[in-house]
């Protein structure tokens, strides 16, 4: 539950700063949301870190 309010307040926040720089140049905004769709595609796809596994004796 935690996790999906932080998820939704992380878009909230990318797209009011895309908002923000649409409305002053319209082609960087078009870049900016390309790039930041890049990096959430990525971090979505990344699985969590391995964790260490014991050693069997």
């Amino acid at each position: 539950m935690v996790k999906t309010v932080l998820y939704l307040l992380e878009i909230l926040a990318a797209l009011t700063a895309l908002v923000g720089v649409a409305l002053v140049y319209v082609p960087a905004a078009l870049i900016v949301g390309g790039l930041a769709a890049v990096v959430a595609l990525e971090r979505a796809t990344a699985g969590p870190p391995p964790t260490p596994r014991k050693e069997a004796r």
